[in-house]
């Protein structure tokens, strides 16, 4: 079976749109989360930087962002950031796994829910 240039065109058109559409809802979302947390919303729009003000809110010192630059490390700490995000908003340690591997569904959802945020203690 052939698929025509147009079939391929449409598949690749939706798919971008798919793509967008779950990006505008994650970054509403992260968006939302900073905010709640007094950090600067539009952070969440850009690249990298938005690694700074979530390590920010986790309660970790801010040079941790350059551990997601270090190959397996950057996934224990993203782990470590996402639970300590978590339990920085009153949320339990399933959430924080699920921000860990959902994060395109949790940080949304944490972001629109009623949970407040409570500023952890500074970790060294």
């Amino acid at each position: 079976m052939t698929l025509s240039a147009d079939t391929i065109a449409t598949i690749s058109t939706l798919g971008s749109f798919f793509s967008l559409a779950l990006y505008i809802f994650f970054a509403a979302g992260l968006w939302k989360t900073l905010a709640k947390a007094g950090e600067p919303g539009w952070a969440a729009i850009i690249p990298v930087l938005n690694w700074y003000f979530m390590v920010k809110i986790s309660g970790r010192p801010g040079w941790w962002m350059i551990l997601f630059l270090v190959p397996i490390l950057n996934i224990v700490i993203w782990l470590m950031v996402a639970l300590d995000t978590a339990y920085a908003f009153g949320k339990t340690t399933l959430t924080g796994i699920l921000l860990f591997f959902l994060p395109w569904v949790m940080y949304p959802v944490l972001g629109f829910s009623d949970a407040t945020y409570q500023r952890p203690k500074q970790t060294n």
